[in-house]
């Protein structure tokens, strides 16, 4: 209840089990995540703020991918967001044999902020649009019409896919973990990101182990400063 978001963030047991299980002491899970999470949040907030929506969207890429922008489901949903490549396509991003944007932590943000506002601007309730985010607009539409009423995900949760019912919980209980992670003796973990790094564009094809030698660094912690980039 203290938490102040334009999301709705109710709690109850299918939140608190989601609770428990982010704060389990043998997971580890949300340590790395708030290593990374200090990597990665400062640009995603930003581009939810440029885009005009809540930041609490931030918590999505922590269900979706744990944050790792070249993560890769059984579906083929890939990157920080994890976009399938039909939706990745339809919002711009680009993807071909030598590289695949939805693994950009950039432009696949910015993809996610659009995705994201036609949803709203469709359900009117973030919750919805959360739902379909996750099973597409598809799936909601039918659980909105089994359930004979259009309110909230909480409404049509019995006629949602089985892991979608447990998609929006895990959003809360994700945004109370990085609200309150303190209170249950969690600590972000050390990452190997470089923090500091500008970005360059180069207008002819060019070897990373080229830009690897002249910045002294090993190509491998270039690659994965640009996982967008299929080949080297």
């Amino acid at each position: 209840k203290a938490m102040v978001s334009p999301i709705h963030l109710p709690y109850n047991e299918i939140v608190r089990n989601y609770i428990v299980r982010y704060t389990s002491p043998t997971s580890g899970l949300m340590g790395r995540v708030l290593g990374l999470s200090q990597y990665y949040f400062p640009m995603i907030e930003q581009e939810l703020i440029n885009a005009g929506l809540p930041v609490e969207l931030r918590a999505l890429p922590i269900i979706e991918s744990a944050l790792q922008p070249t993560a890769k489901s059984r579906a083929a949903a890939v990157g920080l967001w994890q976009f399938v490549y039909a939706t990745g396509k339809a919002y711009g991003l680009e993807i071909n044999s030598f590289v695949d944007e939805r693994c950009d932590p950039l432009q696949s943000t910015r993809a996610a902020c659009k995705y994201l506002k036609d949803l709203y601007r469709t359900y009117g309730d973030w919750s919805l649009a959360l739902a379909a985010y996750n099973c597409g607009p598809g799936n909601v539409n039918k659980a909105i019409a089994r359930a004979g009423v259009r309110g909230s995900f909480w409404d049509i949760y019995d006629h949602l896919p089985r892991e979608t019912r447990g998609y929006v919980p895990a959003f809360i209980a994700a945004n109370y973990i990085m609200t309150y992670y303190c209170h249950h003796n969690i600590c972000p973990m050390n990452t190997e990101i470089i923090p500091p790094t500008d970005t360059l564009q180069i207008s002819r094809e060019l070897h990373l182990q080229q830009v690897a030698d002249l910045c002294d660094i090993t190509i491998d912690e270039l690659k994965s400063l640009n996982p967008q980039y299929k080949r080297n």
